[in-house]
């Protein structure tokens, strides 16, 4: 049986998932998501290439880094994740501006166990205090291992882009309206903002409405106000996206956080 469970302290929501057949569709947080597959191999599309995560595998994933998911075989996988706002992560660093880890996967035991402590801390509900201290043990390893790097910063036209689909998440997402603003054709930007993205900007448009919803869940603890202030046509249209993303519905991950 397919299981999602998320929970979160100190600011960081920690997975633990385990499935099959289950299939994520191509999708990017805004948080750093890292992880640990603990079981079979856990494989997905990655800046145009097929990354491949076995067993003590640890998985970085960058903000807004698009991704799909799937097991390999039918044995399935299990695996942790922890997903970090990026203002949390840069101040643990002590950086201003964003950095981006340098590779997807690694094999890194010290690494691994401190992904795995602060998981368990957060999953079986122990202190923030305890918490926090854990994730700056893993920070402090991510740094020590050379694995973050400066980002390279968007292209600007991207950027404003991704600022005018952000403002109006509740309507109906409009290509000339941004084209127009843009100065250039539907099809020049759709190939641009793909190329700078790995996604179209209707996937993007599409992902920032589920993160919204998601955002407001967990601050609302409210299903219906988050249908309808993301512009969800009912709770089942939320559902629907929302699960295809977090393997689970929208009312689950809330009784999670409780």
């Amino acid at each position: 049986m397919d299981k999602f469970i998320y929970k979160k302290s100190a600011g960081i929501i920690a997975l633990s998932a385990s499935f099959t057949d289950f299939t994520y569709k191509r999708h990017a947080h805004r948080e750093y998501a890292i992880g640990v597959t603990l079981r079979g191999i856990q494989q997905y599309n990655l800046d145009g290439s097929l990354q491949s995560s076995y067993q003590n595998g640890v998985m970085l994933f960058n903000p807004e880094q698009a991704h799909d998911g799937m097991a390999y075989d039918k044995t399935g996988i299990d695996y942790v994740m922890l997903y970090i706002e990026p203002p949390l992560f840069l101040e643990i660093l002590e950086k201003k501006d964003i950095v981006r880890f340098s590779t997807p996967i690694v094999y890194n035991h010290r690494l691994e166990q401190r992904i795995l402590n602060l998981s368990n801390a957060i999953l079986s509900g122990k202190d923030e205090a305890l918490c926090n201290e854990l994730l700056l043990s893993l920070t402090d390893s991510l740094f020590q291992t050379n694995l973050c790097i400066n980002d390279k910063k968007d292209n600007d036209l991207i950027k404003k882009a991704k600022d005018i689909i952000q403002f109006k998440l509740e309507s109906v997402l409009k290509l000339d309206d941004i084209c127009k603003e843009l100065e250039m054709s539907k099809f020049k930007f759709i190939r641009l903002f793909k190329a700078n993205t790995g996604i179209s900007p209707y996937q993007y448009f599409l992902n920032c409405k589920i993160e919204r919803a998601k955002q407001l869940i967990e601050k609302n603890k409210d299903i219906y106000s988050a249908v309808a202030e993301c512009g969800f046509v009912d709770l089942a249209h939320l559902n629907k996206h929302f699960k295809s993303i977090y393997g689970t519905t929208a009312f689950e991950f809330m009784s999670h956080l409780n």
